[in-house]
């Protein structure tokens, strides 16, 4: 019998999809392979007992495809989205000491991600590897992700990597999912999330706003391109570019304020009343949240890659090209510059006298930002850094292989401590309820691929987010 390949796409104009779907049936054999469009895929293979059971179910496959909105195409003729990787340089440091350097996990690509919790330290690089490490230098876990990590972003508790191929995935549950899918024309650069609101700033100087069940809110273009930065609160939206630092309100509708800044920003931070813009002409700009009027100007000797600072704004950190790390007073005045010992910091994140950094060798290094530590290494005592090894036995999570896939597990009953949501239609809309007593009438974020009318899955818990819905902690299980 001859071989049989059926090719579908879905790639929605303006939309979030730009995916494919192909199914092969050689026999008695089935293979699926899937992704996004213009990468290989994944695959799968299946046996069957006879040719007839082998065709049933690969037409089973291509009619669920089908009713979700794919499409026969011709491989090849649309284009892979566009990636833009940022290209940097990194020179070695010009400072007369180095930094008192803890450890170093070296992740074995080039990274941008960094979250740094209470509990503990995650890295992100490009090609998907997401760590987790313990603040001693422990590596606790591994996320396996399908393409490379843009950043990572928290919203209170929970952890979100942005990716290459357009998918923020939720790293909080047992297994990774993807909660928010962004659209195939926009170039990605940086996220940030607010109250389940993401936030995505893109190569062309846009921002696309998008809410917690990954519906499109509100789109701006700013003056200039290459949008690197993006932070936000309940106030408004600090949107970093070539052209300086646009914000907008938070409900998309005006602009607030510009400041034009000394170069274009590479890099945003920000903190209650200030955001921190990093230029690209060797300056880090603090900026009033509420009129954009320039607080303070923190000047570094090279272009400004990342920035940072306590708690309590009493120090401004900066890391630049040349591989030097800087700590500034609240006034702008500079108390040291130190080496890196190892490329320049891309990311970086302070948390209890300890400075943080993601280099471009794609390590993440721990620096002890104390007094006592840095006045030894201007007079060039370091400790000896500790070479932090991953485990062979690392447990590595990886998201489901395909949005269906999430909840091939069923079960015929919800265990006690399991939680019910129930797909519903709402005003033209497929949303999440939850159906288990005890919970407020808040809708759930959920993916998006396993919503399907009446469906009902078993979560092992939900938590309420201040902007008023759920989100799912544990694995999700389709109810039977």
């Amino acid at each position: 019998m001859a071989r049989e390949t059926t090719y579908l796409e879905l790639s929605q104009e303006g939309g979030g999809a730009h995916k494919f779907y192909e199914v092969t049936v050689d026999g008695t054999f089935v293979s699926v392979r899937y992704g996004r469009i213009g990468a290989p895929g994944q695959l799968q293979s299946s046996s069957f007992p006879t040719v007839d059971k082998a065709r049933a179910a690969a037409a089973k496959k291509i009619g669920e495809k089908v009713r979700k909105g794919y499409a026969p195409a011709v491989q090849g003729q649309r284009a892979a989205r566009a990636v833009t990787r940022r290209q940097v340089s990194s020179a070695p440091s010009t400072a007369r000491a180095v930094a008192p350097v803890l450890w170093r996990f070296r992740t074995g690509s080039a990274a941008f991600g960094i979250h740094i919790d209470e509990d503990r330290c995650w890295v992100g690089n490009q090609a998907g590897d997401v760590y987790t490490l313990s603040h001693g230098g422990d590596v606790l876990a591994r996320y396996s992700l399908p393409d490379g990590v843009k950043c990572l972003v928290a919203d209170d508790f929970w952890i979100y990597a942005g990716c290459d191929d357009g998918t923020v995935y939720d790293l909080s549950s047992k297994v990774p999912f993807g909660a928010y899918t962004i659209a195939q024309d926009v170039d990605i650069f940086w996220l940030d999330i607010h109250e389940g609101v993401l936030h995505v700033s893109d190569a062309n100087g846009g921002l696309t706003v998008i809410d917690h069940e990954d519906e499109h809110q509100w789109s701006r273009k700013s003056a200039g391109q290459h949008a690197w930065m993006v932070r936000a609160d309940e106030r408004a939206v600090f949107h970093g570019h070539g052209g300086g630092v646009t914000a907008y309100a938070a409900d998309g509708t005006g602009q607030l304020w510009h400041a034009t800044t000394p170069g274009g920003v590479l890099f945003g931070w920000q903190e209650e009343h200030a955001v921190y813009a990093g230029t690209v002409r060797n300056r880090v700009q603090r900026l009033s949240k509420a009129t954009g009027s320039t607080e303070a100007s923190y000047v570094c000797d090279a272009s400004v890659y990342s920035c940072a600072t306590s708690p309590d704004g009493r120090h401004v950190f900066a890391g630049d090209s040349s591989s030097s790390v800087y700590c500034f007073d609240a006034d702008g005045q500079r108390l040291w510059k130190l080496g890196t010992g190892g490329g320049s910091a891309l990311s970086m994140q302070y948390l209890d006298g300890r400075l943080y950094l993601v280099t471009t060798d794609g390590s993440l290094v721990c620096v002890d930002a104390s007094e006592q530590a840095i006045a030894a290494a201007q007079q060039g005592t370091v400790p000896a850094a500790r070479d932090v090894k991953s485990a062979a036995a690392l447990p590595v999570f990886t998201p489901a292989a395909s949005a269906s896939a999430v909840a091939t597990v069923t079960v015929a009953a919800a265990p006690a401590d399991g939680v019910v949501v129930e797909c519903v239609q709402q005003g033209g809309r497929m949303r999440v309820q939850v159906v288990s007593g005890g919970f407020e009438p808040w809708n759930v974020q959920f993916p998006r691929g396993i919503r399907e009318a009446g469906a009902r899955y078993v979560v092992d818990g939900l938590h309420a987010a201040s902007g008023g819905f759920y989100r799912v902690r544990g694995e999700i299980r389709r109810l039977v």
